[in-house]
């Protein structure tokens, strides 16, 4: 039995996606644990590229059973849309999504007040999606106008329970957008039960399902979503998801324990970027940056936003690593730099003063903090057909040994194009 997980160690988009499929080769499930159809992963398969948001990438693979766990916040409209265009272009998808009972239920409100109270922050905007993921898990933290997926079965508590909600969020939302019109519980509730019929043959109790896996000794592929920084308790609060988006949110939104992960491969861009708010120590606001943004096609795959970019950030995502317990780093998009004349990796930061490696617990620490660069020349050679870690120019090969040193882990796999043969595994 294998049980490996693929986490993000910076501020999300890294690429996993790509690991996971590869990897799906050798599992026979593959598990989302968090986060809602606020992530995306674009995954190159067959010649075809899919965008997916909510669905696990291992969905893709023939054979593969994908898990939506309880820790992730569920659009059951989004989610049909999903599997729908995968029907469409002839991946038989709906058959092997499983979605747990215990996920939470996004309701139209929720992106309402996410939306209303974005605007209310004005130039501190958090940069969220508006697709109501944060509303959502924060009623699942207050519980009492929380409604999870197994709640959609049992018809009469779910009326009941969902009249009260609208009314309460109707009075809330009035009070905080002079425009806003009523909604109305009994079209939400027709519509939602629509949606949870359709889905009825794919809900079970997926943590039950998965303890039983472990024990016949099946390999189990947990997917991350965002990025280790994006970590609700363990990133740059408050400019994060609602998850726990570092492998620390496996356990709790999976139901399996940590101690049945017998591998974590920790995933980083061969830069750094981020999207929405929030301090970015390496961000790049020159030529370089915007070479960055183009090459590698720094676009978020869910809202179409230009991505910020910067140089590779070594006490970020070393922090990342850490938290995630990553054992293997794989470093991804390497090819986006091969036209640079000199690449730089932040090796650590100066802050009031002071030389430090270890990445600030608050904002306000991290807006002062100066990038302390390493230097290195380019390798102004195309590199996207390497297919074995001697193909690499001596340069990028000692760019990719440098990340690896300053995050005190091996660097397991370097990939140099979407595609799954552009991925070298050492």
């Amino acid at each position: 039995m294998t049980v490996t997980s693929v986490v993000g160690l910076q501020w999300g988009d890294e690429a996993k996606g790509k690991i996971v499929d590869i990897l799906t080769d050798t599992h026979q499930i593959v598990v989302r644990y968090q986060g809602g159809n606020n992530a995306g992963h674009t995954v190159k398969f067959d010649g075809e590229t899919y965008k997916l948001s909510l669905l696990p990438t291992g969905i893709l693979r023939p054979g593969v059973t994908a898990i939506i766990g309880p820790g992730v916040v569920v659009n059951p409209a989004a989610l049909l849309g999903e599997l729908k265009s995968l029907e469409d272009r002839g991946v038989k998808a709906a058959n092997r999504l499983l979605v747990s009972d215990r996920a939470h239920v996004i309701f139209p409100y929720h992106m309402l007040e996410e939306a209303v109270l974005e605007k209310s922050r004005g130039d501190s905007k958090i940069g969220t999606t508006g697709r109501g993921i944060g509303m959502c898990y924060r009623d699942k933290a207050g519980r009492g106008h929380a409604i999870r997926v197994g709640d959609l079965y049992h018809r009469d508590t779910f009326a009941g329970r969902l009249k009260d909600i609208v009314a309460f969020k109707n009075t809330i939302l009035a009070a905080l957008d002079p425009a806003f019109q009523p909604l109305d519980a009994q079209t939400i509730l027709d519509e939602y039960i629509g949606l949870a019929d359709r889905l009825k043959s794919n809900v079970i109790d997926t943590t039950a399902y998965l303890h039983k896996a472990l024990k016949e000794g099946r390999n189990i592929l947990f997917e991350g979503a965002q990025g280790s920084l994006l970590d609700l308790d363990h990133g740059t609060f408050p400019y994060v998801t609602s998850s726990n988006s570092s492998g620390a949110g496996i356990h709790n939104g999976s139901g399996v324990p940590a101690r049945s992960i017998d591998r974590m491969i920790g995933v980083v861009k061969a830069y750094t970027t981020r999207v929405g708010g929030g301090p970015f120590p390496t961000e790049l606001h020159d030529a370089t940056g915007e070479h960055i943004r183009q090459v590698g096609r720094e676009f978020g795959t869910v809202t179409g936003r230009p991505r910020r970019c910067g140089w590779f950030d070594a006490v970020a995502s070393s922090y990342g690593g850490r938290i995630s317990g990553a054992d293997v780093i794989s470093v991804m998009l390497l090819d986006v730099l091969d036209d640079l004349d000199e690449v730089c990796v932040c090796e650590a930061y100066e802050i009031d003063g002071q030389r430090v490696t270890d990445f600030p617990s608050h904002v306000e620490e991290l807006q002062k903090a100066k990038p302390i660069f390493r230097k290195l020349p380019g390798w102004k050679q195309n590199t996207t057909g390497a297919r074995k870690w001697s193909d690499l120019p001596p340069n990028a090969q000692r760019y990719v040994e440098t990340i690896g040193e300053l995050m005190d882990r091996p660097v397991a796999y370097v990939s140099v194009g979407p595609d799954r043969e552009q991925t070298i595994v050492r």
